[in-house]
Protein backbone atom coordinates (compact mmCIF):
# COMPACT_ATOMS: atom_id res chain seq x y z
CA UNK A 1 0.00 0.00 0.00
CA UNK A 2 1.34 3.41 -0.97
CA UNK A 3 1.74 6.09 1.66
CA UNK A 4 -1.34 8.22 2.12
CA UNK A 5 0.68 11.38 1.52
CA UNK A 6 1.57 10.22 -2.00
CA UNK A 7 -2.04 9.42 -2.79
CA UNK A 8 -3.19 12.80 -1.45
CA UNK A 9 -0.47 14.60 -3.38
CA UNK A 10 -1.63 12.97 -6.61
CA UNK A 11 -5.26 13.93 -5.87
CA UNK A 12 -4.17 17.51 -5.24
CA UNK A 13 -2.33 17.55 -8.57
CA UNK A 14 -5.41 16.15 -10.32
CA UNK A 15 -7.52 18.99 -8.91
CA UNK A 16 -4.95 21.57 -10.01
CA UNK A 17 -4.84 20.13 -13.53
CA UNK A 18 -8.64 20.32 -13.77
CA UNK A 19 -8.69 23.89 -12.45
CA UNK A 20 -6.17 25.20 -15.02
CA UNK A 21 -7.19 23.00 -17.96
CA UNK A 22 -9.16 25.67 -19.83
CA UNK A 23 -6.53 28.34 -19.26
CA UNK A 24 -3.72 26.05 -20.45
CA UNK A 25 -5.56 25.18 -23.69
CA UNK A 26 -6.29 28.87 -24.27
CA UNK A 27 -2.64 29.85 -23.77
CA UNK A 28 -1.45 26.97 -25.96
CA UNK A 29 -3.78 28.04 -28.77
CA UNK A 30 -2.37 31.58 -28.53
CA UNK A 31 1.17 30.13 -28.41
CA UNK A 32 1.84 32.12 -25.24
CA UNK A 33 4.50 29.87 -23.75
CA UNK A 34 5.62 32.58 -21.35
CA UNK A 35 2.10 32.64 -19.90
CA UNK A 36 2.09 28.85 -19.60
CA UNK A 37 5.38 28.95 -17.70
CA UNK A 38 3.81 31.31 -15.14
CA UNK A 39 1.13 28.76 -14.26
CA UNK A 40 1.81 26.42 -11.32
CA UNK A 41 3.97 23.40 -12.10
CA UNK A 42 1.30 20.99 -10.95
CA UNK A 43 -1.12 22.44 -13.52
CA UNK A 44 0.64 20.33 -16.16
CA UNK A 45 -1.05 16.96 -16.78
CA UNK A 46 2.37 15.38 -17.34
CA UNK A 47 3.00 15.54 -13.59
CA UNK A 48 0.13 13.16 -12.81
CA UNK A 49 1.05 9.58 -11.92
CA UNK A 50 -0.96 6.49 -12.86
CA UNK A 51 -1.66 4.63 -9.64
CA UNK A 52 -3.41 1.36 -8.79
CA UNK A 53 -6.98 2.04 -7.67
CA UNK A 54 -6.72 -0.53 -4.89
CA UNK A 55 -3.18 -0.36 -3.50
CA UNK A 56 -1.87 2.95 -4.85
CA UNK A 57 1.19 1.29 -6.42
CA UNK A 58 2.64 3.29 -9.31
CA UNK A 59 4.92 0.75 -10.98
CA UNK A 60 3.50 -2.10 -13.04
CA UNK A 61 0.26 -0.22 -13.69
CA UNK A 62 -2.09 -1.79 -16.25
CA UNK A 63 -4.02 1.01 -17.88
CA UNK A 64 -6.81 -1.15 -19.28
CA UNK A 65 -7.79 -2.42 -15.84
CA UNK A 66 -6.66 0.48 -13.64
CA UNK A 67 -4.71 -1.74 -11.24
CA UNK A 68 -1.12 -2.87 -10.73
CA UNK A 69 0.18 -6.17 -12.08
CA UNK A 70 0.18 -7.75 -8.63
CA UNK A 71 -3.41 -6.76 -7.87
CA UNK A 72 -4.45 -7.81 -11.38
CA UNK A 73 -2.99 -11.29 -10.86
CA UNK A 74 -4.70 -11.74 -7.50
CA UNK A 75 -8.04 -10.57 -8.88
CA UNK A 76 -7.74 -12.73 -12.01
CA UNK A 77 -6.93 -15.86 -10.02
CA UNK A 78 -9.90 -15.21 -7.73
CA UNK A 79 -12.19 -14.79 -10.75
CA UNK A 80 -12.97 -11.15 -9.99
CA UNK A 81 -12.15 -9.95 -13.52
CA UNK A 82 -14.60 -11.35 -16.07
CA UNK A 83 -13.17 -12.80 -19.26
CA UNK A 84 -9.63 -13.20 -17.90
CA UNK A 85 -8.32 -16.74 -17.62
CA UNK A 86 -4.92 -18.16 -16.84
CA UNK A 87 -3.00 -19.05 -19.98
CA UNK A 88 -2.07 -22.68 -20.52
CA UNK A 89 -0.67 -24.36 -23.61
Amino acid sequence: MAKKAWLERNKKRQNTVERYKAKRTELKAARDYDGISKLPRNASPVRLVNRCNITGRRHGYLRKFGVSRITFREMALNGMIPGVTKASW
